[in-house]
């Protein structure tokens, strides 16, 4: 079984070395992908070759070789192995991206408003408004207003919150201490944090070592949104 971005992958490879008769370089590979660094990519080839897909030849620069590709499997051999096997997924359609996989009805996508980047590190201006939207898994959502935003930064990572996650924000929470929160300071900075109250003070916590909790007015903090989910993309 391969995640869409594997698949993705495969597929780009295979077509790379048919019409080239070589494999692609690693900044093509990215930029075919949309992703930010190779290191992704060095992830998803050692998955493919894992898995049996891909070989590398280690005494060749720029040297993958495609050993298979996943074969769909027709409407006849479906309902024979059907006979045989109880899936562990409910049955959806299949995906227009992938379509060896199936979509579960318990994993439907909702879309919210994507805000842009937040800073877990040291504060940056204002989000913006909305400019697009983002699918996340419906499952990661219950009642309330909800938008998401990418993660900047490092200062959250003993919390499991890496720079380029995106977070899925409840807008309207009543935090309790040491929930973790969207807070905009004095009207012009955003930063994702968490929340100590002392007194008539606010103490905006790191998750990092490296970094210095902040102790801030309460009249200068105005509160944005609770972490309600993370979402990660390999």
């Amino acid at each position: 079984m391969l995640t869409r971005k594997q698949h993705e992958l495969l597929l780009y490879i295979d077509r790379h070395l048919k019409q080239t008769g070589f494999s692609p370089s690693f900044d093509e590979m990215k930029d075919a992908l949309g992703l930010r660094s190779k290191s992704g990519i060095h992830r998803l080839i050692s998955a493919l070759e894992e898995r049996g897909f891909v070989r590398r030849k280690h005494h060749r620069a720029r040297a993958l070789e495609v050993v298979q590709i996943p074969q769909i499997i027709s409407g006849d051999a479906a309902s024979r192995a059907e006979d045989t096997f109880s899936p562990t997924v409910i049955r959806g359609n299949f995906t227009p991206i992938l379509p060896a996989a199936e979509v579960a009805a318990t994993v439907e996508a909702v879309r919210l408003p994507f805000l842009g980047r937040i800073a877990a590190g040291q504060a940056i201006e204002a989000i913006a408004d909305a400019t697009r939207l983002i699918d996340v898994p419906a499952g990661l959502i219950g009642t309330g207003t909800y938008y998401a935003l990418e993660v900047c930064g490092d200062s959250m990572i003993d919390a499991g919150i890496f720079d380029g996650d995106t977070v899925i924000i409840r807008q309207d929470c009543n935090p309790e201490n040491g929930q973790i929160v969207v807070a905009l300071i004095e009207g012009h900075e955003v930063t994702l944090k968490r929340l100590r109250r002392k007194g008539s003070t606010i103490a905006l916590e790191p998750a990092n070592a490296r970094y210095e909790t902040r102790i801030i007015p309460a009249d200068k903090v105005a509160i944005q949104g609770c972490l309600a989910g993370l979402v990660r993309r390999y």
